[in-house]
């Protein structure tokens, strides 16, 4: 399920935004200010940020130009009453891919907004992503909230095999059988590359006696 992060302190008009983007299915979390959009993009991917730019602490020009800084290259819609063409041209410079003015017809956004999810979904339709991280199944790279994570060989077929089987449990023998490559590797070894990932925060559960899984923490 595609999942938006919303940046508006207009309760009326978020609580409409978010009865019109549940209906299409999708999921939203719900951001007042500029410091909590912030932390949310820390805790999880998106697939589309909505923001609103005159909002407290960071305003949306800004928390976009940030993003777009660390790697976060998720596709962005200003929904703001600035009218002015310096507004407007501001917006595009700070990465945005859509610039909606207040008021606008909501069938009108709820078109741009699909039709962008259907743009980035066809880009990253071979991305695996799980508390915050992504892995690209094509380029074989791992990203941490945008920002690309380098990886020994060993960490990354790991990390591959647990993605591509996200929530699932992988069976210590399959992972030993899959590294080893003709070679021998210790249950000790494979322990060893395991504790590594784990220490950039992958969420990978041992499941006693048997292997390990990747999945939601």
């Amino acid at each position: 399920m595609q999942k938006i992060l919303l940046l508006e302190d207009d309760t009326v008009l978020a609580e409409t935004l978010c009865e019109l983007l549940k209906g299409e299915g999708l999921t939203i979390v719900h951001t007042t200010n500029g410091e909590e959009a912030l932390d949310a993009t820390f805790k999880e991917c998106f697939d589309l940020l909505l923001f609103d730019v005159n909002v407290a602490y960071i305003n949306g020009f800004e928390l976009l130009k940030s993003l777009r800084e660390s790697g976060d290259t998720t596709p962005a819609v200003f929904i703001t009453a600035l009218a002015d063409i310096g507004s407007l041209s501001y917006s595009f410079s700070v990465g945005a891919d859509d610039y909606i003015k207040k008021p606008f017809d909501f069938d009108e956004l709820l078109v741009r907004i699909l039709a962008l999810l259907r743009k980035s979904y066809k880009t990253y339709e071979n991305e695996i992503k799980v508390d915050g991280f992504s892995f690209s199944i094509d380029k074989q790279e791992l990203y941490k909230n945008g920002e690309f994570i380098p990886l020994a060989p060993m960490e990354l077929k790991i990390t591959k095999l647990l993605f591509q089987n996200l929530d699932k449990t992988v069976e210590k023998e399959v992972l030993l059988e899959y590294l080893a490559e003709g070679k021998e590797m210790s249950e000790g070894a494979l322990r060893v590359h395991i504790n590594k990932l784990r220490k950039i925060d992958l969420p990978i559960t041992t499941i006693k006696g048997i292997g390990y899984r990747l999945g939601k923490s």
